[in-house]
């Protein structure tokens, strides 16, 4: 689809969309303001909303990969929970893991695309779906936001905890074993940090933080990076940094200039290649020191 040009206000209205704190109507209520020089509000939620179809990297029939639908137990989340496990065909050796953490809609096609990016990389990698109790991704981010909304995040944060024992204890895994996540799945690494003593390596990308009291906790070096016109999430990175350097925590942090939350998901247009790439390389060089 050809580039649109929009203001920042609507990627600001549809970061709010995104994440619940308005609903459909409001938000196309109000971007009807910016439906102008020829825009339309059809137009412009057409542009906004994601291709994933378009936009697959790996595809889930790459024959350089291994790719599975599992189920393993969590017992003190969700009880039965689905993920597509990855790694490279015919792979003579154990590999680390890397658990792959979906953003507030369930394991849609970018982040089980993500997860097989990984695996291409040199891993073993496990995208749980932590709307598995529900059905799983209902095939859309919306209804798949919206049945997200009925988990509590702390159950979902055991089902992710789980998925790491999973992995960890796989007879094709080494045992070392990182976790990289995207949004709601930012807040999942960094309190993976503070949960999972053995956790090897912790990648939020624009992430929520964990309190100041749970950060000495932390055993796993940080790989954090951050959109720099995402106000709502960076408001809280200071304090965050703050408890990091206090209690003598590994952790290197980028902050991305003039892209939006999200900048990492290439199947919208709030997508950075630039930056994405960036970033995609540093968690993978990342990931290559701390697990290998």
């Amino acid at each position: 689809m050809k580039k649109m040009k929009l203001s920042q206000e609507v990627f600001d209205l549809y970061d709010q969309y995104a994440h619940n704190r308005i609903d459909r109507r409001e938000f196309v209520d109000k971007i009807k303001f910016y439906a102008v020089g020829g825009l339309t509000v059809p137009a412009i939620l057409e542009y906004l909303l994601p291709k994933y179809e378009e936009k697959q990297q790996v595809r889930s029939d790459d024959d350089r990969l291994k790719i599975e639908t599992i189920e393993y137990d969590s017992p003190k989340g969700g009880g039965k929970i689905k993920g597509q496990l990855a790694r490279p065909m015919n792979s003579v050796e154990k590999l680390p893991g890397v658990v792959v953490v979906h953003e507030n809609r369930g394991l849609n096609p970018h982040i089980a695309d993500v997860g097989r990016r990984a695996a291409l990389a040199g891993f073993i990698t496990l995208a749980p779906d932590a709307l598995s109790p529900l059905g799983g991704y209902p095939g859309n981010d919306d209804d798949g936001r919206t049945l997200q909304s009925k988990r509590d995040r702390n159950e979902m944060l055991e089902d992710f905890i789980a998925a790491f024992q999973h992995l960890k204890d796989h007879p094709e895994c080494t045992g070392k074993v990182g976790v990289v996540g995207f949004c709601f799945g930012g807040w999942i690494c960094n309190m993976m940090a503070v949960r999972v003593p053995e956790l090897r390596a912790s990648v939020p990308f624009y992430g929520g933080q964990p309190a100041a009291e749970e950060v000495p906790n932390i055993k796993a070096p940080l790989l954090l990076h951050f959109a720099g016109l995402d106000e709502r999430v960076n408001a809280g990175w200071p304090d965050y940094a703050a408890a990091l350097q206090k209690n003598n925590k590994e952790y290197n942090a980028h902050l991305y200039p003039s892209v939006n939350h999200g900048f990492h998901n290439d199947s919208t247009p709030r997508y950075d290649w630039d930056a994405a790439n960036l970033a995609w390389n540093r968690t993978l060089e990342f990931f290559n020191a701390k697990l290998k």
